[in-house]
């Protein structure tokens, strides 16, 4: 992942995640875009704050974040077009790192040797399962079923 330009892309639709088949319960992120997006997210664990990356999402495909039953309600969202360097980001600051990483802790990111972003908050509402499409449409929507 490179951290270059900020470009404004929208995160268009976050609903809960439902099928018609048999009930899947995750958190899922899909691309709609035609490149490759890397995506990391944050979240509420027993050990404190915790953000993982980077899933590596092709065009209009989607990928599952976290397996089973969502256990928090709100989960935090940043991610990155590969190719043109945009950004899906929010106003809640968290680490990252520019490789695959797990990391305990918000605070102090730069001191701990990691870079610092920020996060799109999503409050699920308690939903077992979560979808966010990610677009570049400018503008943000977002709805639920």
């Amino acid at each position: 992942m490179t951290f270059g330009s900020i470009l404004l892309f929208s995160l268009a639709v976050s609903v809960p995640f439902l099928s018609a088949g048999a009930a899947r319960a995750d958190f899922r992120v899909c691309n709609g875009t035609q490149t490759l997006v890397g995506v990391a997210i944050g979240y509420r664990a027993k050990e404190g704050w915790v953000t993982e990356g980077w899933w590596q999402v092709p065009a209009t495909t989607c990928a599952t974040l976290i397996e089973g039953e969502l256990q928090s309600r709100y989960y935090y969202l940043y991610a990155e077009d590969a190719a043109k360097g945009g950004r899906w980001t929010g106003d809640v600051n968290m680490c990252v790192a520019e490789n695959e990483f797990k990391i305990v802790g918000v605070q102090d990111c730069f001191a701990r040797g990691f870079q610092r972003m920020g996060f799109k908050e999503y409050d699920t509402g308690r939903q077992g399962s979560w979808m966010v499409q990610l677009s570049d449409t400018p503008g943000t929507q977002e709805s639920q079923n």
